[in-house]
C-alpha cells in the first residue's frame, strides 16, 4: 500500500493531467503512420502516446471516484479505479521516450497496461450488479439511474479510444503484418468472413452451455470488403449472435419442433454497410426495447460473478453486451438498432459507415477517436 504522501502526490498528478485537454487523432493519422512504421514514426507515436494516455487515463480515474448512488465505493469499482491509477503511475514514471530503446520499453509497458485492463468491462458490470442488489434486487431501476447510464456510455467510449490507440501502436510492431492490414485497421475487411468466425465462436459457447446450438445462415456477397477495425466488428457480431442463439435455444429446447436458424444478412450500400441479425426467439415486449440499451438490465435470471465460479464466456448475465456493441458501432459513426416482434423474434441492425477513401474516413472518424472521452459530456 502506498504511503499517504505518495498517494497524495499521485492524486495531485492525476488532477493535473486530468485537467488537460486531449489531442485529436484521426484515422488518417493512424493510417499514415501505420503505412510507414519507420523507427522515426514509431518514436513520434510513442512520444505522443506518453502524454495522451496520461490525460485520458487520469480522466477516467477521476470519474471513477465521483459516481452517484455510492457506486464509487463498491469493491469492484475500486478495483477498476486502482487499475487506472496503477496504469497512470506506470506511464508517468517511465522516462521520456528519446530513442529506439526507450520506444521499445514504452511499447512493452503499454502492452502490460492493455492486459491489466482486459477485465474492466466484466468488473465494472459486477460493480453495477452489486449496486443493483443493494438498491432492491437485480432488476431494480433506481430513480435517476440515467446518470449511471450516461457515465458508463462515456466511460466505455473512452475505453474503446484508449485501447484503439494502444492496440494500434502495438500492432505496428508486427514484423509480418497481413496484407491489407495497417495495425488494427483492415483496409479490405470481409464482413462475411467476420460473420462466419463470430458465429462459430458464439455457437461454441451455446453448445457448451446447452449441449446444442441453432444453425446460423449467412447471406451476402463473399467478395465484398471495406475498411474497418476487425476486432470491433467481431466483438459486435459475436455478442449479438450469441444473444440470438440463446433466445432461440431457450424457446425451442423443450419443444418437438426443430430450432430455426439465426440469419445474418450483409448489405453494401452507398452510405452504410448494414448487417442484419434476425432470430425466431420470441422477441420481447415493445415497452422493454429501450431497456436493452441500458447497463441496468439483463434478460438473464442470474448474473455471473467474479469469484471464479464461472468459466469462460457465458451466454448472458451482465446485460452489457448490447449497449457496448452500440458504442463500438457509433465509435466510427455507425449505429445499432433493434426491432422486436413479440411472439416471434428480434432483428438487430448494424449500420457501419462506409469510407470510400482514407481522406473521407479521416474527416469523420477523427471526431470519434479524438473526443471519445468527452462523449455526452
Amino acid at each position: 500500500m502506498a504511503s499517504e504522501p505518495v498517494a497524495r502526490a499521485v492524486a495531485e498528478e492525476v488532477a493535473r493531467w486530468g485537467g488537460m485537454r486531449q489531442t485529436g487523432v484521426s484515422l488518417r493519422y493512424m493510417m499514415e503512420f501505420g503505412a510507414r512504421p519507420t523507427e522515426r514514426n514509431l518514436l513520434l507515436a510513442a512520444q505522443f502516446l506518453h502524454k495522451e494516455l496520461s490525460i485520458r487515463i487520469a480522466r477516467r480515474a477521476q470519474d471513477l471516484d465521483s459516481l452517484p448512488f455510492g457506486l464509487s465505493t463498491k469493491p469492484a469499482i475500486l478495483k477498476v479505479r486502482d487499475w487506472y491509477l496503477d496504469s497512470f503511475r506506470d506511464i508517468r514514471y517511465v522516462p521520456e521516450v528519446r530513442n529506439r530503446d526507450d520506444e521499445l520499453a514504452f511499447t512493452q509497458m503499454i502492452k502490460m497496461i492493455r492486459v491489466r485492463h482486459n477485465n474492466v468491462v466484466p468488473t465494472m458490470a459486477f460493480g453495477v450488479q452489486q449496486l443493483k442488489k443493494d438498491l432492491g434486487g437485480t432488476r431494480a431501476f433506481p430513480p435517476g439511474s440515467d446518470v449511471i447510464h450516461q457515465f458508463l456510455d462515456r466511460f466505455y467510449m473512452s475505453r474503446i479510444g484508449i485501447r484503439m490507440l494502444i492496440g494500434q501502436h502495438i500492432a505496428l510492431h508486427d514484423p509480418y503484418p497481413e496484407p491489407g492490414v495497417v495495425g488494427l485497421i483492415s483496409t479490405r475487411l470481409s464482413p462475411m468472413l467476420v460473420a462466419q468466425i463470430a458465429s462459430e465462436d458464439a455457437r461454441a459457447v451455446c453448445m457448451r452451455e446447452y449441449g446444442s446450438a441453432p444453425d446460423v445462415n449467412i447471406y451476402g456477397d463473399p467478395n465484398f470488403t471495406f475498411p474497418y477495425v476487425t476486432p470491433h466488428l467481431q466483438l459486435m457480431m459475436f455478442e449479438l449472435v450469441k444473444n440470438s442463439l440463446r433466445a432461440v435455444q431457450e424457446r425451442y429446447m423443450n419443444s418437438d419442433k426443430h430450432a430455426p436458424p439465426v440469419r445474418i444478412i450483409v448489405a453494401d450500400g452507398a452510405e452504410d454497410v448494414t448487417i442484419k441479425i434476425s432470430d425466431e426467439g420470441g422477441g420481447i415486449p415493445r415497452s422493454g426495447l429501450s431497456r436493452l440499451f441500458t447497463y441496468l438490465y439483463s434478460t438473464a435470471e442470474n448474473s455471473p460473478d467474479l469469484d471464479g465460479h464461472n468459466e469462460g464466456v457465458t451466454m448472458a448475465g451482465y446485460g452489457f453486451g448490447i449497449p457496448i456493441s452500440r458504442l463500438y458501432a457509433r465509435y466510427f459513426g455507425g449505429d445499432l438498432q433493434i426491432i422486436s416482434m413479440e411472439g416471434y423474434g428480434m432483428s438487430t441492425f448494424h449500420f457501419l459507415t462506409v469510407f470510400r477513401s482514407v481522406e473521407e474516413s479521416a474527416m469523420f472518424c477523427g471526431t470519434f477517436i479524438c473526443n471519445s472521452s468527452d462523449y455526452h459530456e
